[in-house]
């Protein structure tokens, strides 16, 4: 299984013994997977795009770093690494690299003097704002003119296709 933010992946093979879907079936997905392709190399493009306006050595994960930041305020090294599902060293390696761009800076934890918070400095907020998007989600320009319903079932599909069983929650 995947851990993602939101849970685990369901397993991607079908259970053994399952049937193969129709090939109308097999057509609509392979055009549904290609579309998510799609998406995730726009989101992917736009978020180095973001990341290059704020510094062309800037790295996306840094941007990912910074945004967690902004949004969290000042974060012990190890949450953040859990918030951000990675390892601890990736962590110290991009905040390295943000100290370095001036877009980061250590704090002493005032409960613990040994222990550390990695905080956004003021460049880097003020950089954070100057990008386009950065307070609205990348697919905001493309949703915002969607007809309510519309975004409230592209909504639901979403969440049932992140389900862990690919069903929508109860209530939904």
């Amino acid at each position: 299984m995947v851990m993602t933010d939101h849970g685990e992946l369901p397993p991607v093979a079908g259970a053994p013994g399952d049937a193969a879907p129709s090939a109308d079936v097999a057509e609509a997905l392979a055009q549904v997977e290609e579309q998510m392709m799609v998406l995730a190399a726009y989101v992917r493009g736009a978020i180095r795009e973001a990341a290059t306006r704020i510094d062309p050595a800037l790295q996306p994960f840094g941007l990912k770093i910074l945004r967690s930041l902004r949004r969290c305020g000042p974060t012990h090294a190890s949450a953040l690494a859990e918030s951000l599902d990675v390892d601890r060293s990736v962590i110290s390696r991009q905040a390295r690299l943000l100290q370095d761009l001036g877009l980061l800076e250590l704090k002493t934890d005032p409960a613990d003097g040994r222990a550390r918070f990695l905080a956004a400095t003021p460049l880097a907020i003020a950089k954070l704002a100057e990008v386009p998007g950065s307070d609205r989600s990348l697919l905001y320009s493309r949703l915002s003119s969607w007809p309510e319903a519309d975004l409230h079932q592209f909504a639901r599909l979403l969440e049932r296709l992140n389900s862990p069983n690919g069903d929508l929650p109860a209530g939904s």
